[in-house]
């Protein structure tokens, strides 16, 4: 990935390319990627350092859609769970397992993000990241310390993903680089 030869290759030719990607942030890059990796020919330009902006702002979550589950919507859950796992699966390097607590303060509480975490488990199949449980206000307390304790009944633990977003943005501007994109 040398800055100076893509422009050089881009200025100082009578090449005509397919197509031209501005910006190198992730969707720019992704987008950059996916043309690339079909034969087309791509300019990629970008004013600055890849992913500098917004995509390196990023929660750094890869999660499986659990907010989305409570909203109802089980194929939008489905298809982040499946993007998920082949993030995990592809960029071992970038992506790790994260767990999180869940305080819980009443029963309804423990009854909701059980059923909906066991649903969320059960839909992650074979990519899951591990199982939710539910643990008690002491281990709670232990994992989360500054917690408010008054009224406090344990906690449920869940399991999603977390990824380095810049790095993960330089990885694939690399491999544009070298599958010919300028």
């Amino acid at each position: 990935m040398n800055r100076k030869e893509n422009i050089k290759q881009i200025s100082y030719t009578d090449k005509v390319w397919d197509i031209a990607v501005i910006g190198g942030g992730s969707s720019g890059l992704g987008v950059a990627l996916d043309a690339v990796s079909r034969g087309l020919s791509v300019a990629l330009f970008e004013k600055s350092d890849f992913a500098k902006g917004t995509s390196s702002r990023s929660t750094k979550l890869v999660h499986g859609g659990v907010r989305y589950l409570a909203q109802g919507d089980v194929f939008l859950v489905l298809e982040a769970l499946k993007e998920r796992g082949r993030l995990l699966k592809n960029a071992p390097h970038l992506a790790h397992n994260q767990s999180f607590v869940i305080p819980i303060y009443t029963f309804f509480d423990r009854l909701k993000y059980t059923v909906g975490l066991k649903l969320y488990d059960w839909m992650a199949g074979k990519l899951s990241l591990g199982k939710s449980t539910f643990i008690s206000k002491e281990k709670t307390i232990q994992r989360l310390p500054t917690i408010k304790q008054e009224g406090l009944k344990g906690g449920v633990v869940y399991h999603d993903g977390q990824f380095d977003d810049a790095r993960l943005a330089l990885n694939v501007a690399q491999t544009c680089d070298e599958k010919g994109a300028a």
